[in-house]
């Protein structure tokens, strides 16, 4: 009885600690995620009292919807062409300046300064860029004698713009977590290779990427998360345009529950987001336990 007692006393004193933590967690995360999967259920407009319940209608619809599969192969188109660069030049990076030598520092912090920048800032200095008449792009390209292309004003090019600015933005963190890797490889088998006789490109291909590749699995999924939650750049630089080209499932979701007040399909389209990056996290996690492990 006693030893059941204890217990119970433990347990009671566990929840004491966590019940702050806990209530903010259930108020603003459990209870409005919950609220948000019913409404993804329903016919609500964000305005009218009244709703109905109309079953999966919404996914049927969005199945079927145009806009959601372009905003779905838009994003599938955004999230290769920003991950791929992004891992490849910020291992390039790395690779230029982890070994510490005179302004080694200095390159670091000038190619992690976008990083720490607010991504809307970024995008309104981008648009100067990319301007279609006096920006600096097209300045540069006429002083080769090419005419001035409509980055942002073609859907040709307006998604090569945006990924630009988001790879821009994000292969300096990318080379940060590649340097922390590569000062973890023993040094002793580099000498190794060296008495081996091993050429510079065989100590990559067979003693670096294979010692780093847990790290480039990681930055890829966490690349491509964070590329599926992109926002603000769109905002700013093209709006989901032009005619919808660079629209992805997020601004998607924002222009059913913001602009059209469909908040049924919205709620919907939000939680096929959440299942992919749940889906990329599981995977993260799954393949990081058996890096781990071996």
């Amino acid at each position: 009885m006693n030893l059941n007692l204890q217990k119970w006393q433990n347990s009671s004193k566990v929840l004491f600690f966590i019940a702050p933590l806990m209530i903010p967690l259930i108020t603003f995360w459990l209870v409005p995620f919950g609220w948000s999967v019913y409404i993804s259920f329903t016919d609500w407009d964000y305005i009218s009292p009244d709703y109905y319940f109309v079953g999966l209608e919404n996914y049927q619809y969005m199945l079927e919807d145009g806009d959601f599969i372009q905003a779905m192969q838009n994003t599938f188109i955004f999230a290769l062409g920003v991950v791929i660069p992004t891992v490849m030049i910020g291992l390039v990076f790395a690779l230029l300046l982890h070994n510490n030598f005179k302004g080694s520092q200095f390159y670091r912090a000038v190619i992690f300064s976008p990083w720490i920048t607010p991504t809307v800032a970024i995008s309104i200095v981008w648009s100067w860029v990319f301007e279609s008449k006096s920006g600096l792009v097209n300045l540069l390209l006429d002083k080769v004698g090419i005419a001035p292309i409509p980055w942002l004003e073609s859907g040709d090019t307006a998604m090569f713009a945006v990924m630009v600015v988001t790879v821009w933005q994000a292969v300096s963190w990318t080379m940060l977590f590649y340097i922390s890797a590569l000062n973890k490889i023993p040094t002793s088998l580099y000498e190794a290779s060296l008495i081996d006789g091993c050429s510079p490109w065989t100590r990559f291909y067979k003693i670096t990427l294979p010692l780093i590749s847990p790290t480039t699995f990681f930055l890829v999924i966490v690349n491509m998360i964070t590329a599926i939650q992109a926002f603000d750049q769109f905002q700013i630089l093209t709006q989901g345009g032009p005619s919808g080209s660079t629209r992805t499932l997020l601004y998607l979701f924002y222009q059913q529950a913001f602009e059209q007040y469909d908040m049924g399909p919205a709620a919907a389209t939000s939680l096929i987001i959440l299942l992919i990056t749940g889906a990329l996290t599981i995977a993260n996690t799954v393949m990081g336990k058996r890096w781990v492990y071996y």
